[in-house]
């Protein structure tokens, strides 16, 4: 038996146990303290008092926080919010903690890499009303509401989107007019830049892949990208391992090598972005949060950063982005000033503070169109694509409890042999496919 799967049994024989624990602390529920777990139900409260306040990137963002918690407090002074910040690395094993344990914030910041798992121990309160009868209704992109919502199993909304990233080009337009190219907005222009920026004589490469850690997503993002397949799913099958996908994917990691650094084969995104800041690469696919290493690299008249590419009639499809938001618990005593504090803190005015400081894509669409937006024009064409009505989002399975173990150690190690030609992209999609329909039915018997 592989660790990996070791590992999985393990982790559902956990969340078996915090399930019955959930159970365990419902039948046994009593006071008013707060301080519940997951399945105890709290009550809408007087909607004045102390809420409680999870940040689940805890130090990186606690200023930002606090500045508009401050707004908050400002605005309803019979309210008064208790900020708890967490490290992004230890929030899920707090959130799980207080899930059998008790403890419980009123609110927390939930990204969707966790939702299903915080979602299935019955911890969140369903958002959908809420959202029907709020200012906020209509003012959030639809994409990520539907990225909210496919992240918790595709039902109930349990996650009130307020940011996210996306898949970014960004490319070096001295390199790029030099050779008198046109920006890389379609697949096909993508691939000739490749080719005819490399010259391995003098050490310059058309591109950089990541082949290192976190190499699987953006692989999947070219793939159904260059096809325009729009679903994971074609029923209870992945669509992964499709003959159209394996023809992209083949497509893409013949670039290794031949129009991109032998050393890509070992590249984390750190590792790649550092390589293509300090050297004469092309393009690198990576998203928003490399902007200001970029600036400080290359200056801002030396590179740009465009989505990625369209395919040639302009169809955009591109596969879902983690989104950051947040969540109201089951067990909070008030949750009405719970909720306040929800939609004050992704009104347009605070969702635009808030992203502007995170460097990332409002959720709020007014927030969106802010002028520090169309200032940062990455940021700009990142929105607008994010909130396109034509742009198709292929919804990852993050809510499958194996997809980390799947899409990180089970198959980074395979991509890595496609990359050095010990692996068919067709074996790889194959053993993905595999893994992921095995996973997708070991859900459906427990849902």
């Amino acid at each position: 038996m592989t660790s990996s799967i070791r590992n999985r049994r393990s982790r559902r024989a956990a969340l078996a146990v915090a399930l019955g624990s959930v159970l365990a602390l419902t039948a046994t529920a009593c006071g008013d303290d707060g301080s519940g777990g997951a399945g105890e139900k709290g009550n809408e409260g007087s909607g004045k008092g102390t809420i409680t306040f999870w940040d689940n990137n805890g130090g990186v963002r606690t200023d930002i926080w606090k500045q508009i918690i401050a707004d908050f407090e400002n605005e309803h002074p019979d309210i008064k919010v208790k900020y708890v910040g967490i490290p992004a690395a230890g929030a899920q094993s707090k959130y799980d903690t207080a899930i059998q344990g008790g403890g419980l914030p009123d609110v927390g910041g939930v990204g969707t890499a966790m939702l299903a798992e915080v979602a299935v121990q019955g911890a969140l309160e369903p958002l959908d009303s809420r959202l029907e009868k709020s200012p906020l209704n209509g003012k959030l992109s639809r994409n990520l509401i539907d990225v909210s919502k496919a992240a918790g199993g595709g039902g109930a909304l349990y996650q009130v989107p307020t940011s996210a990233n996306n898949g970014t080009l960004w490319y070096r337009t001295d390199l790029f007019e030099k050779a008198g190219l046109d920006a890389p907005t379609t697949w096909s222009k993508f691939y000739e830049a490749a080719g005819k920026l490399t010259d391995k004589g003098k050490n310059q490469f058309g591109f950089t892949i990541r082949g290192g850690e976190g190499a699987i997503a953006p692989a999947l993002d070219a793939v159904y990208g260059q096809t325009g397949i729009t679903s994971f799913w074609n029923g209870d099958k992945t669509t992964v391992n499709d003959p159209r996908n394996v023809a992209a994917l083949e497509k893409y990691v013949a670039l290794y090598k031949k129009d991109t650094p032998s050393a890509d084969v070992n590249n984390d995104f750190t590792k790649m972005v550092a390589q293509w800041d300090s050297g004469t690469i092309g393009m690198l696919s990576h998203n928003l949060g490399s902007y200001q290493d970029h600036l400080k690299a290359l200056g801002k008249d030396r590179f740009r950063g465009v989505p990625n590419p369209t395919l040639d009639d302009g169809t955009r499809v591109q596969v879902s982005n983690p989104v950051d938001g947040l969540s109201l618990f089951k067990s909070s005593k008030n949750k009405a000033a719970a909720w306040k504090f929800i939609e004050f803190a992704v009104s347009a005015k605070e969702n635009s503070k808030f992203n502007r400081s995170a460097g990332q894509v409002p959720a709020n669409t007014d927030a969106a169109r802010d002028t520090w937006i169309r200032q940062a024009e990455p940021t700009k064409l990142a929105a607008e694509a994010l909130n396109g009505s034509d742009t198709k989002i292929v919804q990852l399975p993050y809510y499958l409890p194996d997809w980390n173990t799947i899409s990180k150690a089970d198959n980074e190690p395979n991509f890595q042999k496609v990359l050095l030609g010990k692996m068919s992209a067709k074996e790889f999609l194959d053993i993905l496919a595999d893994q992921l329909n095995k996973a997708q039915a070991d859900w459906k018997k427990n849902h």
